[in-house]
């Protein structure tokens, strides 16, 4: 994939806004999503819903956090994902899906998967 140099700068400016809130976690999907977003220089907590095995087992582990990032994938199995972790933790602790609607408009679409940033090539 090409990239423009503004769109790079504003993935840069993205990782490190992430790096700079403080006791939040970062919620992925899987295992290359978490790789990708290291790749990228994302040095915050980040945890794999799937490795919960279940809503009520990850719901129950989040709560030692103030914020909850959720940058799960824009696809189906995501947007259904997003919804029922907010109908369970909305109540608990601050949900931000504020990144996930960033990273697609920085992107302009290009990228639905979260791993699907390990295609860009810079120093975080």
């Amino acid at each position: 994939m090409n990239f423009e140099s503004d769109e790079i700068y504003k993935i840069q400016g993205f990782v490190k806004s992430l790096n700079s809130v403080h006791n939040s976690i970062i919620v992925v999907e899987g295992k290359r999503d978490e790789e990708a977003l290291k790749k990228l220089g994302v040095s915050g907590k980040i945890c794999q819903f799937h490795s919960f095995k279940g809503l009520i087992k990850f719901a129950d582990s989040m709560p030692k956090y103030n914020i909850l990032i959720l940058l799960l994938d824009s696809d189906q199995k995501g947007r259904y994902l997003t919804k029922r972790i907010i109908s369970q933790l909305q109540h608990r602790m601050t949900i931000d899906l504020s990144y996930r609607k960033y990273l697609t408009i920085i992107t302009k679409g290009k990228i639905k998967n979260v791993e699907d940033l390990s295609t860009y090539e810079f120093e975080g």
